[in-house]
């Protein structure tokens, strides 16, 4: 179970840290970019349609760090899962972005997108 303050903060702010492992290099790699944090521990991250470095590393080494930054401060490992199957994809983007984003159908044909699980330290 995450700490309630930890927890808060990622309800607050989608924007967090991920530092990966380089498919290639096996080096860190750190990015910023949104986690779409959904309660107990789970969330989502997904990005503009199209390949990102950022996907291909999460799918060769799933393990890696969520940085918090805002609200609160924390470094958490977490594991990620792509999500592949197009009726979930569909039921986590529109939840993500909503119904009537304008490219709703693109995202789902063309988004990375992974299921984070969270750990606590």
């Amino acid at each position: 179970m995450l700490d309630p303050v930890i927890e808060q903060a990622l309800k607050d702010d989608l924007v967090v840290d991920i530092t990966t492992i380089g498919r290639k290099s096996g080096q860190p790699r750190r990015i910023e970019i949104w986690l779409h944090y959904q309660g107990e521990g789970m969330a989502y991250l997904s990005g503009q349609p199209g390949p990102r470095d950022w996907y291909a590393n999460l799918v060769e080494n799933p393990e890696f760090t969520v940085h918090v930054k805002r609200g609160a401060q924390a470094d958490l490992p977490a594991v990620a899962t792509p999500i592949l199957d197009p009726a979930e994809r569909r039921d986590v983007l529109t939840r993500v972005y909503g119904a009537n984003e304008e490219r709703l159908e693109q995202r789902i044909a063309e988004s990375p997108l992974l299921r984070v699980e969270l750990r606590a330290d």
